[in-house]
């Protein structure tokens, strides 16, 4: 018998990858999305925990060479009298501090490390998302959220790594992070773009893709 869970994007009955796997997985047939079996989700706790052993130095250069496209990307797009919300900062933001050394004022964001949630109740010309997507429990109801607080005109960038199904889910590093349980594909989020956020997207690579309102 085929074991399944509702996918947390499009609640479409999802099928495990792997039956006999440790660590469960299911795909969804209708939105393309990969996520981690709900009963293995970490605890606020635990997460917190493991997040506490991530180094983010703001002023390491190879943190900031990782974020660089990204910088370019939005400092290309817009300009210094934008606002701008850093959402997943982090302990180390280090994208709103490259942005703010370009002039930029960037409010900041994170469940465990920027808890403030009014924040939440503006609206931004431009949200980055770095490294974020893959941890969303819930990311139906996070690109909603995200959604609501873009202007208009405004966009939402992102960076997570995109899956492909060349690659062998098995042996793909990129599940291994215990605080990594959703995975798209490009499928996944033009599904994000058409059913929750109704807008256009663009995806650059298999790294990085925005939304515009």
């Amino acid at each position: 018998m085929k074991i399944q869970q509702a996918c947390p994007l499009c609640t479409h009955d999802s099928y495990s990858i792997d039956p006999t796997a440790k660590r469960r997985y299911f795909r969804c047939p209708n939105c393309e999305g990969i996520f981690l079996s709900r009963e293995l989700l970490l605890s606020p706790d635990a997460e917190m925990r493991e997040y506490q052993t991530h180094n983010n130095d703001i002023d390491d250069p190879r943190y900031q060479k990782f974020v660089s496209p990204l910088v370019g990307l939005i400092d290309s797009r817009h300009h210094k009298g934008h606002s701008g919300l850093d959402f997943g900062a982090g302990p180390g933001p280090v994208i709103a501090h490259m942005l703010g050394k370009h002039g930029y004022s960037i409010d900041l964001y994170d469940p465990f490390f920027h808890p403030d949630k009014t924040v939440l109740t503006n609206r931004y010309d431009f949200i980055v998302s770095c490294e974020v997507v893959e941890h969303f429990y819930n990311p139906f109801e996070t690109f909603t959220t995200l959604g609501g607080l873009l202007a208009p005109g405004g966009s939402l960038y992102c960076r997570t790594t995109l899956y492909r199904d060349d690659i062998d889910f098995s042996n793909w590093f990129y599940k291994n992070e215990s605080t990594h349980v959703f995975f798209y594909q490009r499928t996944t989020i033009e599904w994000i773009a058409e059913h929750i956020l109704h807008c256009d997207c663009t995806i650059l690579n298999d790294n990085i893709f925005y939304f515009t309102s």
